[in-house]
């Protein structure tokens, strides 16, 4: 389901005008990317929320500018130096019919139960925790599973042996193929033996 929220076209810019919205509680944005860019006020507590939540990252999002449906992905945040404060918000407009290019989180699963830990006394590492993909709109997966359940001790896993969903392809960076996550042996591994703990 695509997550919504709303906004209102932002007619006073500058740094004045931006310090104002904060102080009232409001966040400043910018949609940009097709056509003209469109600078934005939105509510600073929802979006502050919002963005604490994984999915918020890597979804296809509809923000309603009033009353009129903007498709984007959110592309930048600045955040306040040491305060929980977002002071600006990017976002990028998508088009149904064109690919776009996005990192997407890694969700590791049988970790825990792989031969390694349960067998071979070792941690498992999680190098990457999130992939450069590109696919259209519709096929933006909120995640990428990688299942670590056949890992044994010494192996690692590999970003070519991650199975993407379908229409999503790989960005590569180079011909490296880059871990994802490796296993560990632990000094003292007789003792931590059958804890099934994964760092």
């Amino acid at each position: 389901m695509q997550i919504q929220f709303k906004a209102t076209k932002r007619d006073a810019q500058g740094t004045g005008a931006s310090r104002r919205l904060r102080r009232a509680g409001q966040l400043p944005g910018i949609i940009y990317g097709t056509s003209e860019a469109l600078p934005i006020t939105l509510d600073h507590n929802e979006l502050y929320h919002m963005l604490r939540k994984e999915a918020f990252h890597s979804s296809v999002l509809s923000i309603d500018v009033n009353g009129k449906k903007e498709t984007v992905v959110l592309r930048d945040t600045q955040w306040h130096a040491f305060k929980p404060q977002v002071l600006h918000i990017d976002f990028q407009r998508v088009a149904a019919d064109q690919k776009m290019h996005l990192k997407v989180p890694l969700h590791f699963v049988g970790d825990d139960a792989c031969p390694a830990v349960k067998l071979g006394g070792c941690i498992v590492s999680h190098v990457l925790n999130e992939l450069d993909v590109q696919c259209l709109p519709k096929d933006l997966p909120e995640f990428v599973e990688v299942n670590l359940s056949a890992l044994e001790a010494g192996q690692s896993v590999h970003v070519s042996q991650i199975k993407l969903p379908a229409g999503v392809e790989l960005v590569q960076h180079g011909d490296s193929d880059p871990v994802v996550a490796s296993s560990l042996k632990v000094r003292g591994a007789a003792d931590a033996e059958g804890d099934g703990e994964a760092a």
